[in-house]
């Protein structure tokens, strides 16, 4: 199913997006990921990026969102990024999930050319408990989320 929003961003929904569990968790940190691509099928990406953190025992997924086709900013010479918001809890230490979650991207083919290129996956930490972090490699919460339709849409979706 598919909603659109404007002449640039569309809402989609599939299996898994978007999605509650009923799952009562009782790990300790509540993160909130943003995840994106326009490489390849991404839909299919997000869909096994989901089910490979559903088997993942160091996590526990509590929602997604619905998904967000819309256009590329920064280098604007490429197609357009679908997004999505995932909501889950783990106890793992921000910066052991930080490298769990740079080694999913790996798994997904994620190359890092140059910054704002196209992806077959994106993982990004938005919220990581209340923690603030700012260091070269890591910024929580993410720079920049609350400007980012991207980011925006999606979780104001989730709740709906």
């Amino acid at each position: 199913m598919k909603k659109k929003l404007s002449n640039t961003l569309t809402l989609f929904k599939t299996e898994n997006f978007p999605k509650k569990t009923q799952n009562n968790s009782k790990k300790k940190y509540l993160v909130t990921l943003g995840i994106g691509g326009n490489i390849g099928n991404v839909k299919q990406t997000f869909d096994k990026l989901y089910l490979c953190l559903q088997k993942d025992s160091r996590f526990d997924i509590l929602m997604t969102s619905p998904l967000l086709l819309n256009p590329p900013f920064g280098f604007l010479e490429q197609n357009y990024f679908l997004n999505g918001i995932i909501l889950l809890k783990t106890n793992l230490s921000i910066n052991t999930f930080f490298k769990s979650m740079q080694r999913y991207e790996n798994r997904f083919k994620r190359t890092r050319s140059f910054k704002d290129a196209p992806r077959t996956l994106d993982i990004d930490i938005i919220f990581f408990a209340s923690k603030k972090i700012n260091t070269k490699k890591l910024i929580i919460p993410h720079k920049s989320w609350s400007q980012r339709a991207s980011v925006v849409i999606p979780l104001s979706r989730m709740y709906e």
